[in-house]
């Protein structure tokens, strides 16, 4: 499983005990070490980021590396990393800008945030939608297994293969306590919750990057690490001011939603232009699917009506699965499209890490979601919608 946002970034790594980490939490990345005097050459051959331990150089030759980073019209990110950090050395080192320390011992899982932190907070924000027109698509399963994060991940790559604008689309993965985004994308995510309620109140275009896993060109992911305790430590004011902020950097932002109602649920929802319940063709899944929607129609009470996508249609040849005319009989209401079944390709997807149109760009999962894709983006946008 690659890590999207490491690979090929170029990283200058200043310490021998840091060449095992190419094997590790920096995998995918192109991991060069050196020495201090390589640093010169970082004007002529830019690195993406420098990182540095600290036990490895005496200080006299630390002091000097700061120097000459310093120095550098362009400084790229440095982590510097160890058990010895001289408190004069991190001051100087954190005048440099893009710059961060971890004290040793780390885990592999904190290294690797710390370095998607840095390159994420050094990669140029999206530009706002011009006049504030973006799209949010909200995607929220009937029962859980029902496939609504694969789906959300689907529609957001046939949304950014739709755009001829970089970085036009964000997928952000509201299952705060055990989201799967990241890893069926094979992508390490980079926010940190602890670190994302506390700059809630002062977060922008430019700090949200900060919190950004890039997927691809058009594509970036907004997701957490798993937390058993992720929901407790996010306020409903920090979630709906994330939601409020990426919705003014991109085109189109689309939410993995929980099934369960948290705080700031209907008020997300009640933002977005479409939402989207993804049921099975179970009864229990149907039944589930009609009443959820029910309930969202109910409580926001302003004509947003939930469209039901049915999952994993199957030919009746083989069991006795509802068919599509049975399954809209269960739920009182036709249902907006049906995505077929194809296993393999998306579990061959999921171990291999990225959407099916990447790796089945054939499957009938991927041309039943650009359908229904193509059909509600040139749909008019509901006006006054705005998540948060």
């Amino acid at each position: 499983m690659s890590v999207n946002s490491l690979h090929g970034r170029r990283i200058l790594a200043l310490g021998a005990a840091l060449a095992p980490h190419a094997k590790g939490p920096l995998a995918g990345a192109d991991l060069e070490l050196g020495g201090i005097d390589q640093l010169a050459e970082l004007a002529s051959v830019p690195r993406d980021l420098v990182l540095i331990d600290a036990d490895a150089w005496a200080a006299p030759e630390l002091a000097a590396a700061v120097k000459t980073l310093s120095g550098l019209k362009a400084c790229p990110p440095v982590l510097l990393v160890g058990e010895s950090l001289p408190a004069g050395l991190v001051r100087n080192l954190l005048r440099l800008g893009d710059s961060d320390v971890l004290e040793a011992p780390f885990t592999g899982e904190q290294l690797t945030a710390a370095v998607l932190g840095l390159l994420a907070a050094s990669t140029p924000a999206p530009q706002a939608s011009a006049g504030g027109e973006s799209r949010c698509w909200a995607v929220s399963g009937a029962v859980g297994g029902a496939g609504a994060t694969t789906l959300a991940i689907e529609i957001a790559t046939a949304l950014a293969a739709r755009s001829k604008k970089d970085r036009s689309v964000c997928l952000i993965d509201l299952n705060l306590a055990d989201g799967a985004a990241a890893a069926y994308l094979g992508a390490q995510p980079a926010m940190r919750l602890a670190d994302f309620g506390q700059a809630a109140e002062r977060l922008d275009a430019a700090m949200l990057q900060a919190f950004i896993t890039p997927v691809s060109k058009q594509l970036d992911l907004l997701a957490g690490v798993r937390d058993p305790g992720g929901f407790d430590a996010v306020s409903r004011e920090a979630v709906l001011r994330v939601l409020e902020v990426a919705c003014e950097c991109y085109d189109w932002v689309i939410l993995d939603v929980p099934r369960h109602r948290r705080p700031w649920t209907l008020e997300a929802l009640a933002g977005c232009d479409e939402v989207l319940v993804i049921s099975e063709l179970t009864v229990p899944a149907l039944l589930a699917a009609r009443a959820y929607s029910d309930e969202i129609e109910h409580a926001l009470g302003k004509g947003l009506k939930p469209r039901i996508v049915l999952n994993r249609l199957a030919s009746r040849m083989f069991g006795p699965a509802p068919s599509m005319a049975e399954a809209e009989r269960a739920l009182q209401r036709k249902a907006e499209a049906g995505v077929s079944s194809d296993w393999e390709a998306a579990a061959a997807s999921a171990n291999l890490g990225g959407p099916i149109a990447q790796h089945r760009p054939k499957s009938k999962i991927v041309k039943d979601v650009q359908l229904l894709v193509e059909r509600l983006a040139e749909a008019p946008a509901r006006q006054g919608a705005k998540a948060a």
